[in-house]
């Protein structure tokens, strides 16, 4: 394949996999589909580092781009994370063992290719490529969002104005990490969730995987005797859980109830601090089959309190393409720090592709 332009490729690593794309200079994802490698994250940061380097030769092998064309790579990991891509000392799910706090990643990864890396948080990434996917062309830079990520942790994003809000050290939008008031949600007996990070009762306590298998789903268990998830390792039950609540099972409704009283209470603290025009939610739960999900969101926007004006204005929506967003608004800020290093004012992109020069 003849190619005489320039590129840019996304890289999303997250605590299993990575996924990656190529976008071109015109705009145009080169990778339709999903591009997945084991992301070697638990094997410590220098194997981490070697999978990124062979997930971008294996972008480029499979859309037959030269290396010399590759102007720049976007990269986002799993937060918290500071804005020039350092692993926080404290809180993040997937980089949690030692040797991850405090590293590197950005430098590392750019060192290793020597070519220059753009980094994002992976809900940042997601975000981004969620506001441009849903507004479209001309509305997305006149907009605002804020995007919530259900998945092993809570993932969040925030958008104004077409551009993520990062903030002084890069960790503006980690939604996951507020407090959350927690009376009415919780049973009376039942525990206070810990996060983590180890904030008691943050939403990422209550709305993730993580949440379902430290907190909630112990504390249901106890309230259904007998119920088979009980005989499954906590990890595989909390996994389970889903498929039980598609089903109707009553346990799992209350875990999910619970989640989605968790995420409403997190967009009305949003509203009162951003007050955006769309709520953008993705993962798992509003991945499942339509009625259940349906169910769900009834749930959130119920315990979501927004003042009459907003309630006019503003609406609840999910994450398109959530596998491929991170990826894909990786590439976006990636080809974007191309575009305004050579002085190029970028438009704004359409669904499903990005701005041309």
């Amino acid at each position: 394949m003849e190619f005489d332009r320039w590129a840019v490729v996304g890289l999303d690593s997250g605590g299993t996999t990575i996924n990656a794309t190529v976008l071109d200079a015109d705009g145009r994802f080169l990778i339709e589909e999903m591009a997945e490698s084991p992301s070697c994250v638990l094997e410590g940061p220098d194997k981490a580092i070697d999978a990124l380097t062979q997930a971008l030769d294996d972008a480029l092998k499979l859309t037959g781009i030269p290396p010399a064309a590759i102007r720049a790579v976007g990269l986002d990991t799993p937060g918290p994370v500071t804005a020039d891509g350092v692993i926080s000392s404290r809180g993040a799910t997937n980089f949690a063992s030692p040797q991850w706090r405090g590293f590197d990643v950005r430098s590392a990864l750019e060192a290793r290719i020597g070519i220059p890396v753009v980094f994002n948080n992976d809900a940042n990434a997601a975000a981004l490529y969620a506001h441009y996917a849903h507004f479209g062309p001309t509305e997305a830079l006149l907009r605002s969002s804020v995007s919530v990520v259900v998945g092993t942790g809570l993932g969040g994003g925030v958008v104004e104005a077409g551009q993520v809000i990062r903030g002084a050290a890069g960790m503006a939008g980690e939604l996951g990490h507020i407090w959350l008031p927690l009376d009415g949600l919780l049973e009376p007996d039942q525990p206070v969730p810990v996060c983590n990070c180890g904030l008691p009762g943050d939403a990422e306590s209550v709305a993730s995987l993580t949440g379902i298998q430290k907190n909630l789903l112990p504390y249901w268990l106890s309230r259904f005797p007998g119920h088979e998830l009980a005989d499954e390792p906590a990890n595989v039950a909390a996994k389970l859980v889903r498929g039980y609540g598609e089903a109707g099972d009553p346990l799992a409704l209350k875990i999910f109830e619970q989640q989605a009283m968790a995420l409403g209470r997190l967009l009305t603290i949003a509203a009162n601090f951003t007050d955006p025009h769309v709520y953008l939610l993705g993962g798992g739960v509003v991945e499942a089959a339509p009625r259940f999900r349906d169910w769900f969101l009834d749930q959130v926007r119920r315990h979501t309190v927004l003042r009459e004006e907003q309630a006019r204005v503003e609406s609840i929506a999910l994450v398109p393409d959530l596998d491929m967003a991170g990826a894909r608004g990786s590439a976006i800020a990636a080809r974007a720090a191309v575009i305004a290093g050579a002085g190029i004012v970028a438009s704004t992109p359409r669904a499903g592709q990005v701005p041309r020069e």
